[in-house]
């Protein structure tokens, strides 16, 4: 059976200002209902996500801003972190996982899962954007291929355009035969974490 996180509740002390913050990250709204004065719930998505954001009044007893390291999962952390700071959000430097434990600046060999950066929500609540170009082994069923935007979809395009490149170095000429299926097999796989294609 299918289990699908739908939506994570985020503890807020003020709702208004908190649908003022998510909507200037570019989110949708998707729900603002009240039930008298004691319930009220609003609802975010971010973009390309399957999940979205509760918060409001009565949802939760959390303490504002106790939510912390909410990952956003993100293609290229560079162009994410300047979309937010160009909407004016307060995006912390970029820093990424070394062999010691965390350093400034992105990774250094830009490998997936490494690189990130942070900001918080009016009450303190902690979002980590963590760029992801390549999921790990057994992540992704390989028959649900999803891409949950076009960005993202662009950077699986590209990197198996390199992969290509790479194979027709190694063949020693240009190979156009069957090249929609290599890509497609290429993609597939790298988002599966399988073995890719030589």
């Amino acid at each position: 059976m299918d289990m699908k996180l739908e939506v994570v509740v985020i503890p807020v002390s003020d709702v208004d200002r908190a649908k003022r913050f998510y909507g200037s990250l570019g989110w949708r709204l998707d729900a603002d209902l009240a039930k008298g004065d004691a319930f009220r719930v609003v609802q975010f998505t971010p973009p390309g996500s399957p999940a979205s954001i509760h918060f409001g009044k009565g949802v939760t007893p959390s303490a504002p801003g106790s939510a912390q390291n909410l990952y956003l999962v993100v293609s290229d952390i560079e162009a994410a972190r300047a979309e937010l700071v160009g909407r004016g959000i307060d995006v912390g430097p970029l820093f990424h996982r070394g062999a010691g434990g965390f350093a400034d600046g992105i990774d250094p060999e830009r490998r997936t899962y490494n690189s990130f950066a942070s900001f918080n929500d009016p009450d303190g609540n902690r979002w980590l954007l963590q760029e992801i170009s390549a999921r790990l082994p057994g992540r992704v069923d390989a028959s649900e291929t999803i891409f949950t935007s076009s960005a993202e979809l662009a950077g699986a395009l590209r990197r198996a355009s390199a992969a290509h490149g790479e194979h027709e170095k190694r063949i020693g000429k240009h190979d156009a035969t069957g090249w929609p299926d290599w890509y497609a097999d290429y993609i597939v796989k790298e988002q599966a974490g399988k073995p890719l294609p030589t």
